[in-house]
């Protein structure tokens, strides 16, 4: 893992780093998801491979029992053999012009966080939710999800000490960067 910014937010930490959002030793993973929590492609695959079969049956059991993902919701499940203690799977908006693409991000993103605050997590890891295989410019995503993340951390009282945008490579990394 290689760190590319930190920012201070109110006596908590915002990290930017470059790495493995499956080798991050946090207490919650934010998994960008779909409405099934299936598990085909993208980082939702390698979280389920790396985190095990516990992963895969256990976000079958959440749908089975909750149904769909929705909007602004998180399923949270097992990390299964993962080095975080939980999975926090959130659905960000597959990227179109006619719909408040930045408006749902946030939310999701919100969602992810407000669990993870729930779970009386210490620290969190996001990817750049919906910048995959959704379609969103990476560039806009990443700064969304800064902002986004800036301003939950300034305004919401908990235990949430640090978290960390993880980007896979040096371009994801430093889209998040320009966007704090």
């Amino acid at each position: 893992m290689a760190e590319v910014a930190r920012r201070d937010v109110d006596g908590r930490l915002l990290l930017v780093v470059e790495g493995d959002l499956t080798r991050q030793d946090v207490d919650v993973v934010v998994n960008a998801a779909n409405e099934l929590l299936v598990h085909g492609g993208g980082l939702a695959a390698a979280l389920a491979k790396a985190g095990g079969p516990a992963v895969a049956e256990a976000s079958l059991a959440w749908v089975a029992e909750h149904g769909e993902v929705r909007p602004g919701e998180a399923a949270v499940t097992t990390a299964g053999n993962l080095p975080a203690g939980h999975l926090v799977h959130v659905v960000g908006p597959r990227y179109r012009d006619d719909q408040d693409n930045a408006g749902m991000l946030r939310q999701a993103v919100r969602a992810g966080l407000d669990a993870a605050r729930d779970l009386d997590a210490r620290s969190v890891a996001l990817p750049a939710i919906s910048a995959g295989i959704y379609g969103y410019p990476p560039a806009e995503a990443a700064a969304v999800i800064a902002a986004e993340v800036a301003a939950w951390l300034g305004g919401e009282p908990g235990p949430v000490e640090e978290i960390r945008l993880v980007g896979f490579d040096a371009e994801a990394a430093a889209h998040f960067a320009a966007g704090l």
